[in-house]
């Protein structure tokens, strides 16, 4: 008998997805447009997001470029940037905004590291709880003799052997993040 793992490794990528997009929006010293994902501006009276309302692109290493399609926005646009407490410099000009990213101190760096390391606890932790649930699962199949010692065996090892394999992908995205904030 075989278990079906298929809900089971789509958790895994959700989780993994999760972490990408949380390590995208930690901000490393260098121009990226991704932190600005979760900032929420207020037009026509409802939260939308900067990519909803403008255009966003790299200008410098250091420096994002906001253009936004309707002009009499930009304040709203200042303000939410501001009020989302990035860190980040907002600069009117023109053309639209222009978003500075200061230079991280070492210590702010570190700080931000661990705030990394966090994020990567808590994917883990969540895929410590799909695993559980599928090993809860497996030992009511095996008590109710749906499924024998060996198969529930063999399904929990293939269960800790995909943990294993989304917890090293977790890691590795983690580490590269740290060389990122730390270099």
């Amino acid at each position: 008998m075989s278990y079906d793992f298929n809900q089971f490794k789509k958790q895994l990528a959700s989780a993994e997805e999760w972490l990408k997009k949380e390590l995208s929006q930690i901000r490393t010293g260098q121009a990226s447009p991704a932190i600005l994902d979760a900032v929420k501006v207020e037009i026509y009276g409802a939260p939308m997001s900067i990519k909803e309302v403008a255009s966003v692109v790299i200008e410098s290493a250091r420096t994002l470029r906001i253009a936004p399609w309707d002009k009499s926005q930009t304040k709203e646009i200042e303000k939410a940037i501001t009020v989302a407490d990035l860190g980040l410099s907002v600069v009117v000009d023109d053309q639209g905004l222009r978003v500075m990213f200061p230079e991280l101190t070492g210590e702010r760096r570190q700080q931000i590291a661990k705030s990394a390391k966090e994020k990567l606890e808590e994917a883990k932790k969540e895929v410590r709880g799909y695993r559980d649930v599928i090993v809860k699962d497996l030992q009511m199949k095996e008590k109710d003799g749906e499924m024998g010692k060996d198969d529930a065996f063999r399904c929990k090892n293939d269960t800790q052997k995909l943990v294993d394999d989304i917890n090293k992908k977790l890691d590795e995205m983690y580490a590269k993040k740290e060389k990122e904030l730390l270099s």
